[in-house]
């Protein structure tokens, strides 16, 4: 069984995610964005107060408002990063991706998957596990993960409450579109959508009311 532990981050609002499995304690990290020195604080003060074995960072997407704190928590935690590699560029380019949104401060070394997913992986966390689903469109190389038996879905940028990822980015809006539809709208309506910003919403209710769908 898992739990989801979520933590508000950067000036994107970005929403990291740490996900444990009650059974043993293991967990994973999902996009990590860790900016500042106090988000970093507040990620290690979970890890140690909740007493977790991070076993792996998990990467929706090389976007650098999600992989902002992934070498520290490389250094740190000496786990992996799992991504499809479709996204390698990305990361390759987060110092001045940065740059060009004002953003100075950052880690200079370029963030470098370790584990190339692709569609259809089981990850395993403890004696839990996640499904892989290549959403490409948001970026060539987007994935959401997929928990059946607990009925939730983080879909990272592509699918939000009421919309979808921008493709101005490195993306396609077509290939956006057509993803979310055969990739995601197909899975159970009572589906919760944890997104990579913003709140949580249902499969049914994006189906009904999302106007880019």
């Amino acid at each position: 069984m898992f739990r989801l532990i979520h933590l508000p981050v950067n000036p994107f609002e970005e929403n990291t995610f740490i996900l444990v499995d009650e059974a043993t304690k293991d967990a994973i990290v999902i996009d990590p964005g860790m900016l500042y020195p106090e988000e970093h604080a507040k990620f290690d003060e979970i890890i140690k107060d909740e007493g977790l074995h991070l076993t792996q960072i998990v990467n929706t997407h090389l976007h650098l408002d999600h992989v902002f704190g992934a070498n520290a928590v490389k250094d740190k935690y000496g786990v992996k990063l799992a991504a499809r590699a479709a996204d390698d560029a990305f990361g390759q380019s987060v110092a001045d991706h940065a740059a060009r949104f004002g953003i100075r401060k950052v880690d200079p070394r370029p963030v470098v998957r370790d584990i190339a997913l692709a569609d259809g992986d089981i990850i395993t966390v403890g004696k839990s596990t996640l499904h892989v689903i290549a959403v490409p469109g948001h970026t060539p190389g987007g994935i959401a993960l997929y928990c059946p038996e607990q009925k939730f879905v983080l879909t990272g940028d592509s699918l939000f409450r009421g919309s979808v990822g921008r493709t101005d980015l490195g993306g396609d809006h077509a290939q956006l579109i057509s993803s979310i539809k055969s990739k995601l709208l197909t899975l159970p309506d009572d589906t919760t959508v944890i997104p990579g910003h913003g709140p949580t919403t249902t499969i049914a209710a994006e189906k009904c009311t999302n106007p880019y769908l």
